[in-house]
């Protein structure tokens, strides 16, 4: 593989897709490449890439992941296995709050480009401390996103997640959820998540992940992920074919 340095590579001025890839079918294909058009267009460069062109890279057993990677100059797909495991899911994730503020003033807040840094140290440091995610505020203390996905809360039957303007990559798998389940897009602050009965975040590559605890507080209930997870496999049921 040769790379030209671009300013994609110079700069950050590229975008990437990761997508979930279940028996050689990538799940979600066209909101992610909907997604990576709208990133190219922001950031002024053009690769033209089809459906078919993407499974093309994708791996034809088990459950994997395709990274789509776009700069100015390189088009690179690259696959790896899918690292989230059941014991996750059947513990809950374990979170805390980021001392490092989301800039919801950046434009490339809203895209999934290449300037990622502070999502993956913080990741990282999460991990070293024995937490599985690190939750962001913005810079008016507002809950946005996590380092790697979209939060959700439910009271009684309503879900809640922060809106957009907060300062957030709008996930497919956030997508997936506000289309299926009445969703309220609000603000947010973390003084009030003791008001809520359940917590759970999602992004393309784990689904739908229940929390156990957010900063100490203990969510004790499952309800809509467990009911989110029926849908979402009822729909790759109906909707790919295995």
């Amino acid at each position: 593989m040769q790379l030209l340095l671009d300013e994609g590579y110079q700069f950050g001025l590229g975008a990437f897709e990761t997508i979930a890839v279940e028996d050689g079918i990538p799940v979600f294909l066209e909101w992610h490449l909907e997604r990576l058009r709208r990133a190219m267009q922001f950031m002024g460069f053009w690769h033209e890439i089809s459906p078919e062109q993407v499974k093309q890279h994708a791996e034809k057993t088990g459950q994997t992941v395709l990274k789509l990677m776009v700069s100015k100059e390189n088009l690179v797909f690259v696959t790896r296995k899918n690292h989230y495991t059941k014991e996750q899911y059947d513990r809950g994730f374990q979170m805390d709050f980021s001392p490092v503020r989301r800039n919801e003033t950046s434009p490339l807040t809203y895209h999934k480009t290449m300037n990622y840094g502070d999502c993956i140290l913080e990741k990282r440091r999460a991990v070293e401390s024995g937490i599985d995610e690190r939750i962001f505020l913005n810079t008016r203390g507002e809950i946005c996103e996590g380092t790697t996905t979209n939060i959700f809360f439910r009271r009684a039957q309503k879900l809640y997640t922060p809106k957009k303007e907060c300062g957030l990559l709008p996930g497919v798998m956030r997508r997936f959820v506000l289309s299926e389940a009445e969703v309220e897009e609000s603000v947010i602050f973390p003084d009030q998540i003791k008001t809520f009965d359940e917590c759970f975040v999602t992004n393309s590559l784990m689904g739908i992940m229940p929390v156990q605890s957010l900063d100490g507080h203990l969510f004790r209930e499952r309800t809509m992920a467990y009911h989110l997870q029926s849908v979402y496999e009822k729909y790759k049921r109906e909707n790919m074919q295995f």
